[in-house]
C-alpha cells in the first residue's frame, strides 16, 4: 500500500458530494462505508476530503499518537463556538491546557467519588414522583436527574423543575442546528433563517440562565475546599486567570456535555433491558443484593457501585451498541500518514464510535446485546472509545461512570422499564445521538 495513494470510497454528487446520504442517516452511512471499504474510505463531506478511519490502530494514531497533527474542524468550532466559545470542548493548546488546570479538581477521584449520596439522593427523588403504571419520557426523566445533578455537583447550587424544563426547551432547537443538513452548504449562517433565528435566541436565553447561576453561588460565598467547578472558576477568576467570558463558556459546556452522555446512556440501557428479561432478572437480583442490608438507599457509596459487576457491564454494553458521541471529526493540521495513507493539509478525519463498535473484526456477534462480553473482553483498547481517548478524552468520564450505575440501581429497586412501541429504535444524529420522539416506557412497580 502506498503511503500517497487514494483510499476508496463513494462518489457523490457534484457540490455536496456525500453530505447528503451523512445526513440522511450517518449511522447507516458510516456502517455501510466500513463494510464497503474496510478500514479506510474517502469521501466528501460537502467541499471537504473527508477520511473514514475505522481501524484501532488509526483511532489510537489520531486521537493519542499524533493527536497534536491534528484540531477540531472549523465546521464544528464556527457553530458551536456561538454556544460554548473557549470552554473545555472547543479550545485548542495553551488555552485548553490552562483551563484544564482549572477544572481538574473538579473532577479529582476522591471529590468525584464523595459525590455518591448527592447522586443517590437525587435518584432516590426521581423514583418518588414516579408511580406503578405510569408512562413517562424516559429520555426526559434521565435528563431531568443527570442535569440536576450536575448543576448541583458542578456549579454549587440546586436546580429548581421550572428552571429543568426551560433548559430542555431551550436546547431542542440548539440540538436541531447540529443535525446534519446539506442546506447549509448554500445558505450563510449569517442569514436570518426562522432555524438560525431560534438558535439564537436560545443561546442568548441560556446565558443569561448560566449568568444567574454565577450570581447565586456568588452570592452564597464560597469556602476555600470548595472544589466544585464554579468555585474554581471564581477562585481563577480572581487570580486573573480567567474572565467573565471564560467563565460562562465553561458553564455552558458543563451545563450541556455534563448530563447529556449519561442520560443517554441511561435512556438506551432501559430500552436494552426491556428487550432482554433474562439480563434484567439479574439485575435486579444484583440490585436487591446491595440493597438487602440497608433501609436507605441515599447512603449508596462508590465502593458499593464496585459490587454492581453485571450492572457495569450492562452500561458498558450499552455505550458500545449506542455510544451518546457516535462520530468524531478533526482536522488535518500537517501532513501526516495514518493507515499507510498521507492526508494533506486541511483535510477531515471521521472516527466513529458507531461503526467501530459494531465492527465484526473486533467484537463476536456485535449486533448483539450481550453485557457477558465485558466479564473477559478481548477487543484491542481503542476498539472501544465512548468517552474518546488520549489528551483530549472526555474529563467527566469517572463522572459518568459512577453516577450512571447509582441512578441505574435506584431505579431498578424499585420499577421494571417497558418500552411502549416495538419498533426498533430509530435514532436522530446531532452532536449526540437521541432517540427520535423520546422513549416512552411503562413504568412498572416491582412488588
Amino acid at each position: 500500500m502506498s503511503s500517497h495513494s487514494r483510499p476508496p470510497g463513494p462518489r457523490g454528487v457534484p457540490i455536496a458530494g456525500s453530505l447528503p446520504r451523512y445526513a440522511a442517516d450517518p449511522f447507516r452511512f458510516v456502517t455501510e462505508l466500513r463494510d464497503a471499504y474496510g478500514d479506510v474510505a474517502a469521501f466528501d463531506l460537502g467541499p471537504n476530503r473527508t477520511y473514514l478511519f475505522t481501524a484501532p490502530t488509526a483511532v489510537e494514531r489520531v486521537l493519542v499518537t499524533e493527536e497534536s497533527a491534528f484540531s477540531k474542524p472549523r465546521f464544528q468550532t464556527d457553530a458551536l463556538g456561538d454556544l460554548l466559545g473557549e470552554g473545555l470542548l472547543l479550545s485548542e493548546g495553551e488555552t485548553w491546557r490552562e483551563r484544564r488546570d482549572i477544572a481538574g479538581p473538579a473532577f479529582a477521584p476522591d471529590r468525584i467519588s464523595n459525590l455518591a449520596p448527592m447522586m443517590a439522593r437525587r435518584s432516590v427523588e426521581m423514583v418518588d414522583r414516579w408511580n406503578d403504571g405510569d408512562e413517562r419520557d424516559v429520555e426526559w426523566e434521565m435528563t431531568r436527574t443527570t442535569l440536576e445533578i450536575i448543576v448541583e455537583s458542578m456549579f454549587g447550587i440546586d436546580l429548581d423543575p421550572g428552571r429543568s424544563r426551560q433548559i430542555r426547551r431551550l436546547l431542542e432547537p440548539i440540538g436541531r442546528r447540529f443535525e446534519p443538513d446539506p442546506r447549509r452548504l448554500v445558505v450563510p449562517e449569517w442569514v436570518p433563517t426562522p432555524t438560525q433565528r431560534e438558535f439564537d435566541r436560545s443561546i442568548a436565553e441560556l446565558e443569561r440562565i448560566v449568568d444567574v447561576f454565577v450570581d447565586r453561588r456568588r452570592r452564597r460565598g464560597i469556602d476555600p475546599d470548595d472544589r466544585d467547578l464554579l468555585a474554581l472558576l471564581l477562585r481563577a477568576r480572581e487570580a486573573g486567570a480567567i474572565d467573565e467570558e471564560g467563565i460562562r463558556d465553561e458553564l455552558l459546556t458543563m451545563l450541556l456535555a455534563g448530563h447529556d452522555t449519561t442520560a443517554l446512556v441511561l435512556t438506551y440501557a432501559w430500552a436494552l433491558l426491556s428487550e432482554h428479561p433474562d439480563v434484567e432478572r439479574r439485575i435486579h437480583a444484583e440490585v436487591d443484593a446491595l440493597f438487602d442490608d440497608r433501609d436507605d438507599p441515599r447512603e449508596l457509596t462508590a465502593i458499593d457501585v464496585r459490587q454492581l459487576a453485571t450492572l457495569r457491564n450492562v452500561l458498558r454494553e450499552t455505550m458500545r451498541l449506542y455510544p451518546p458521541v457516535y462520530a468524531l471529526f478533526r482536522q488535518v493540521d500537517r501532513p501526516v500518514e495514518v493507515s499507510g495513507y498521507r492526508l494533506p493539509e486541511a483535510a477531515f478525519v471521521l472516527l466513529s464510535q458507531w461503526a467501530t463498535h459494531r465492527d465484526p473484526r473486533y467484537f463476536d456477534d456485535p449486533e448483539t446485546f450481550d453485557p457477558d462480553r465485558w466479564t473477559d473482553p478481548r477487543h484491542p483498547t481503542y476498539a472501544y472509545f465512548p468517552f474518546g481517548a488520549g489528551p483530549r478524552s472526555c474529563i467527566g468520564k469517572g463522572f459518568t461512570m459512577l453516577e450512571a450505575p447509582i441512578i441505574a440501581a435506584i431505579v431498578a429497586r424499585e420499577f421494571r422499564l417497558h418500552r411502549t412501541q416495538s419498533d426498533p429504535i430509530d435514532l436522530r444524529g446531532s452532536l449526540t445521538a437521541h432517540p427520535e420522539g423520546g422513549m416512552p416506557m411503562e413504568l412498572v412497580r416491582r412488588s
